[in-house]
């Protein structure tokens, strides 16, 4: 009988040590075959008690039972505090996370082909000497058409070419030459300064056209300004811009109410040598119109013709951007198509 106490005592003890150094849900399970298993020591010592006389049953199936008891309770205890500690070990992993070296999958953001655009734009004026200015979207009919020359019989006045607001004589300005007459009349002469911003016409969208629009308004004031001055203007900045100092310019006539005389100023169309669709088989693009600015402006904007003479420029963003980039359809710009914006 002392053999089955030291028995029961010896299990109890070597259980004891193992939970101690058993630190894993897999070892913790393997304890448990080991000692309540069907063939564990535990469950063969309880399977002995039908062996046993009357008086051992009475002496030792109360402690047979106890050690059962305690071996299942001693092992449930332990594999709680295992769980609990690779639980905490997750929660501590997380928040040791190193957010300086997670990688992302998508690249970073960037500007709008439109914005770089403009910045270039903006940055090459200013190199050459030119103050950026600004003007109201919300124009006067002064502002908009008198002061530019414009008169009232001008087809541009007709409702189905501007956006005329309820308040009488108002309206979504048409172009950026009205930032001519506000510079003309706040700042002093000399005066050398562009402006980049939106028009508005009601027009019908399609590939060549929008209802919104980007331009650039450009004018130099000074005594003796001459044509000259214009062209050498227009080539710096085209060839700047489109990073090609051979680039072949051409000047010709054309008419604008606002500057006398008014010229056209293409360049080589950069698509192709013997004529394509964007050049409408001419070679040529028209990408920078402009001319000396009329006295009829000049005195809109209090400033005697007699003495200063000065030149003015004009073009679409929209159209010189699309020439730059190679795209073929304005509507791009205003999409929001990943698969354009990606390219830039």
């Amino acid at each position: 009988m002392v053999k089955i106490t030291d028995q029961i005592n010896n299990i109890k003890k070597e259980l004891e040590v193992e939970l101690l150094s058993c630190s894993t849900t897999i070892s913790i399970e393997q304890i448990r075959v080991k000692y309540l298993g069907k063939a564990g020591l535990i469950t063969n010592l309880l399977a002995n008690i039908k062996n046993f006389s009357i008086e051992e049953k009475k002496e030792f199936a109360p402690k047979l039972n106890d050690l059962k008891k305690f071996g299942e309770e001693s092992i449930k205890e332990k594999r709680e505090k295992i769980l609990e500690q690779e639980a905490n070990a997750k929660i501590l992993k997380k928040q040791n996370f190193d957010v300086t070296g997670y990688t992302p999958e998508k690249l970073k953001g960037h500007k709008h082909p439109y914005s770089q655009f403009i910045e270039e734009i903006e940055d090459i004026f200013i190199s050459m000497g030119f103050a950026p200015f600004d003007g109201p979207e919300v124009e006067t009919d002064f502002f908009n058409f008198t002061a530019l020359n414009i008169p009232q019989n001008h087809p541009a006045r007709d409702m189905h070419d501007t956006f005329w607001l309820d308040k009488q004589d108002t309206l979504l300005r048409t172009h950026t030459s009205t930032v001519q007459i506000h510079a003309m009349q706040t700042k002093k002469l000399p005066i050398a300064g562009f402006a980049t911003g939106r028009a508005f016409r009601h027009e019908a969208v399609d590939a060549s056209h929008d209802f919104m629009f980007m331009q650039c308004e450009g004018i130099v004031i000074d005594k003796g300004i001459t044509l000259s001055h214009l062209f050498a203007t227009a080539q710096t900045f085209l060839q700047t811009l489109f990073d090609k100092k051979d680039l072949d310019i051409r000047i010709r006539p054309g008419f604008f109410p606002f500057v006398e005389p008014g010229v056209e100023i293409d360049m080589r169309c950069p698509f192709c040598k013997n004529g394509c669709s964007v050049c409408k088989k001419s070679t040529w693009v028209e990408v920078f119109p402009g001319g000396l600015i009329h006295p009829n402006v000049l005195r809109a904007g209090n400033i005697d013709p007699e003495i200063y003479s000065g030149f003015a420029f004009g073009f679409g963003l929209t159209r010189l951007a699309m020439l730059k980039y190679g795209i073929n359809d304005i509507r791009h710009f205003y999409s929001g198509k990943l698969k354009f914006l990606e390219q830039f």
